[in-house]
């Protein structure tokens, strides 16, 4: 069975973010055994120097990059990766399964993103939007993507 691990820079707090994730996670599950990972942000000062959030960026990364399972095809989530549509995204979903890569890992950074560590070991990058948005959202919307994906593998109906 495919795995398909999330692993994510800071979490979710507000029970409609969960409940939104909770909900693609289900319906994934029948095809995939979905886990979702989420690492502590680094605490940071109000008053940030641009020093800091890269040398915030940099710790994060390397606990990010250790705790990542050594076998798996990694995504790293930035806005440098293309932009696809749906149906590119099933079909890469798709070239990756017969490449014989069954643990799929996706890589969401915290409020500054990934650092670089974590982009050189990524596999490859995706980007959903030249345009900023919260984490949260980020892991909703690659749920929701990865369900619609995976469907659109196996001939459902919810991608219209």
């Amino acid at each position: 069975m495919l795995s398909i691990e999330l692993w994510c820079v800071g979490g979710l707090k507000e029970p409609y973010w969960k409940a939104a994730c909770a909900e693609y996670v289900k319906r994934l599950s029948a095809w995939a055994k979905v886990t979702v990972h989420e690492l502590r942000e680094q605490p940071l000062p109000k008053d940030v120097s641009i020093a800091q959030i890269q040398t915030s960026l940099q710790a994060e990364g390397e606990r990010l990059v250790a705790a990542l399972p050594k076998d798996a095809y990694v995504t790293a989530l930035c806005v440098e990766g293309p932009q696809i549509s749906s149906e590119a995204l099933a079909q890469a979903l798709n070239q990756k399964m017969i490449a014989g890569h069954s643990k799929l890992c996706y890589l969401i950074g915290g409020s500054h993103g990934l650092s670089e560590t974590v982009k050189y070991r990524a596999d490859e990058m995706l980007s959903f939007s030249r345009m900023t948005m919260p984490h949260m959202l980020a892991r909703v919307f690659l749920l929701e993507q990865l369900y619609r994906a995976v469907s659109i593998l196996h001939g459902g109906n919810y991608h219209k």
